[in-house]
């Protein structure tokens, strides 16, 4: 590493929020710094680069192609700078910490209500979460492992699988009522509720059934199951959900099951995480945990 080559932290902030900002005044009060002193830890950032970072015209300023480049590789790197000193400051007095990306829906419902057997088994661990729909990559991310649903692809990771999910419909007494649903092959006439990821659960699961699968794509959609959920719970129409994300409205009645054939999702959950944390005694303890509980039949997705 050339370090003679590299810029001082504060030139780096200033930078940053100069950037971010499009205005030294506000990267000024933001950092609490003069407006001049802004000005030269940025002047001197570009002599010590050799090229301009920002362009200054009519009073105002903008960044340069090369200024925006640097301003995305500083921003990940004042981040993952952050979060390092974070995770350092938490292991203070022995403690272990775990970043993990989830699934906002699996999260609260599956996991979060399970997590205090594991810190009570582990009581120098602490868990955070970070919430993440989507791959990403480990290098460029502050996190340690993930909570991944779908296929056990993700370059330079280790998956290891947790379980497979299966949806059953469901609804609220009300709606069930109303429109009939003890015949389940009467759910083709009411109200559909979908998420948005995947758009052809309903007309699979029809076709599981031999039932008819036209008007299967109508009705509302969601990006997340906990708003299907609140949907059906709120009358609004007959919804697919794995049973473990209702387990509270089951067991109040404000929702039920309509039939026990459930629909295989074809894909399942994996804890990921990188090569590099294979060694982590908190990864491969938390993943271990994960595994038992994801296969107990109460645990059931």
């Amino acid at each position: 590493m050339a370090r003679d080559l590299l810029p001082s932290i504060g030139a780096l902030v200033a930078f940053e929020s100069a950037a971010r900002h499009l205005s030294f005044s506000r990267a000024a009060a933001e950092l609490h710094l003069t407006q001049g002193a802004i000005s030269r830890q940025v002047r001197e950032l570009e002599t010590r680069l050799g090229l301009p970072l920002f362009e200054r015209v009519n009073q105002r300023v903008f960044l340069t192609d090369a200024g925006e480049a640097y301003r995305l590789e500083v921003t990940r790197i004042l981040a993952g700078l952050s979060a390092a000193t974070e995770r350092t400051m938490a292991s203070a007095g022995g403690a272990e910490v775990l970043n993990l990306a989830v699934l906002p829906t699996f999260a609260a419902r599956w996991l979060v209500p399970r997590l205090p057997k594991f810190l009570a088994d582990h009581p120098q661990a602490t868990v955070n979460f970070a919430v993440r729909n989507e791959p990403f990559s480990f290098a460029d991310a502050s996190l340690d492992a993930a909570i991944h649903f779908g296929e056990p692809t993700w370059p330079g990771a280790v998956c290891e699988f947790l379980c497979t999910e299966e949806v059953y419909p469901v609804a609220s007494p009300a709606i069930r009522d109303r429109f009939g649903l003890d015949d389940v092959a009467a759910i083709v006439q009411a109200p559909l509720l979908h998420q948005s990821s995947r758009p052809t659960a309903w007309a699979d699961w029809f076709a599981a059934g031999g039932l008819p699968t036209a008007g299967s794509y109508r009705g509302s959609r969601f990006d997340q199951f906990s708003m299907i959920a609140e949907a059906a719970v709120a009358d609004m129409g007959v919804a697919l959900m794995p049973r473990f994300m209702i387990e509270a409205e089951l067991a109040t009645g404000r929702l039920a099951l309509l039939t026990e054939r459930p629909l295989g999702a074809g894909k399942a959950y994996w804890f990921v995480y990188p090569e590099a944390r294979v060694r982590s005694r908190l990864v491969r303890a938390f993943g271990e945990w994960l595994k038992v509980e994801a296969a107990a039949p109460s645990a059931s997705v």
